[in-house]
């Protein structure tokens, strides 16, 4: 074991383990502490105690010259504090010792001045109003808890409720993200700080919308469980993003579609042939199972326990889209088995093979946008794709040319199975 060299200018007095700094009667005794560190080595510290705010304080420093300069400034502050005291006068002493009797036991005059002059540079004159809100809101009733604690809380509450676990892996991403980076009280995060993270993820409007309704479900169960005041909820404040703020609509030339068809991997393929030619939305195609493809009948069945607009419809099999599902008859379960970090794997690794940009929601974007440029119905492509007319006209009119849709549903594998035939002997 090693110890440090003790300082040459080290002045204790005799017999004590301390020095003293200041004049007069203002003096801060500053005592030099051995502490033994991980690597088994003395660590020399300097500690002084300082009672400027009202209530003992000890402040370290590693080096002496530190604990001295800070020594004497405490020193300096209570010595003026001296020094007024002594120059009171009589209606002075008196008033001051009415205030004290004020106090609560254990408060002193010091702290307690301090302490107003806190609060007064926060509101003002508005003291008591502001603690009276404080108290109405049940701030003062608050309990601690981590960022982290309570997004594992929440996750956790979500999974006993048998929440759908696409939702719960989506909430446990996003939030845990966050956690990440709000290492603190939940009760200590403002507006501010909500609005500048979501600003910084520098996604698109349909992305930060998600990640916001994910804060909101976070802060508000907080609230519910007195984590934070009520009515200080920090999401509430920051900007709302629109439901149209996605900006202009992106869609696949055929090129590219058929690119990603042919590197995607066997298990992903079916996933994209469903959201490019049937307009699926991914959620819809994680919850599908093989029962509810019915090749026979023309059909995809999509629940209304399955879709996001809780109402059941039937989407046509076109043509190509059956040829894409066709060696797939015999297959049982989910479409989908993987989680969601696997989906998103997926899609990395089939885009990175065809060269082509993974674009958000395209999949659905370009069916709609080809669907309606074939048929010149949008109240049809509406019903298949489960929106409203007048959303299907309003984002997918005239995106893509007649000639452009016919090429567009004819891409389709390189050796087309029998379709009919595959699915009856799987019926069989």
């Amino acid at each position: 074991m090693r110890a440090k060299k003790r300082e040459k200018n080290w002045t204790p007095e005799e017999g004590e383990k301390f020095e003293t700094a200041g004049t007069g009667n203002a003096r801060v005794k500053i005592y030099r502490r051995e502490r033994l560190t991980r690597k088994g080595e003395t660590r020399v510290i300097y500690e002084l105690a300082d009672y400027t705010a009202g209530v003992r304080r000890l402040r370290g420093f590693s080096k002496l010259a530190k604990a001295r300069a800070k020594a004497k400034e405490i020193a300096d502050k209570l010595s003026s504090g001296n020094r007024a005291a002594a120059e009171m006068d009589n209606a002075a002493a008196v008033s001051y010792g009415r205030a004290t009797q004020l106090l609560p036991p254990g408060v002193s005059m010091e702290f307690a001045a301090n302490t107003y002059a806190k609060a007064f540079a926060i509101v003002g004159n508005r003291i008591i109003e502001a603690c009276n809100y404080f108290a109405e809101h049940g701030a003062d009733k608050i309990i601690e808890r981590k960022v982290s604690d309570v997004v594992a809380e929440l996750v956790a509450h979500r999974e006993a409720q048998k929440k759908s676990r696409r939702y719960v892996n989506d909430l446990r991403a996003r939030l845990s993200r966050f956690a990440e980076n709000f290492t603190v009280d939940i009760s200590s995060i403002s507006t501010a700080n909500v609005q500048t993270w979501l600003d910084g993820l520098k996604l698109s409007a349909r992305s930060t919308k998600n990640f916001r309704g994910a804060l909101g479900t976070l802060f508000k169960f907080a609230e519910a469980r007195q984590y934070i005041a009520r009515g200080q909820n920090p999401v509430a404040g920051t900007e709302r993003v629109s439901s149209n703020g996605d900006g202009a609509i992106e869609i696949y030339s055929c090129g590219e579609l058929a690119a990603l068809l042919k590197h995607a991997s066997k298990d992903f393929r079916p996933f994209l042939a469903l959201g490019a030619f049937a307009g699926l939305r991914s959620a819809e195609i994680e919850r599908l199972a093989w029962q509810d493809i019915d090749l026979a009948a023309g059909f995809v069945t999509v629940a209304a326990a399955k879709a996001k607009t809780r109402s059941r419809r039937l989407v046509p099999i076109l043509p190509n889209l059956a040829q894409w599902l066709a060696p797939y008859t015999k297959k049982r379960g989910n479409v989908w088995t993987g989680n969601e970090r696997d989906l998103l794997d997926a899609r990395a690794d089939c885009a990175t093979k065809a060269g082509v940009a993974w674009k958000a929601n395209a999949l659905r974007h370009s069916f709609c946008s080809y669907r309606l440029a074939d048929i010149q119905n949008a109240a049809q492509v509406a019903l298949e794709a489960g929106n409203s007319p007048t959303m299907v006209f309003r984002h997918y009119r005239e995106l893509v040319k007649p000639a452009a849709a016919k090429t567009y549903f004819a891409i389709a594998p390189d050796q087309p199975a029998n379709v009919l035939t595959l699915a009856n002997e799987a019926a069989q």
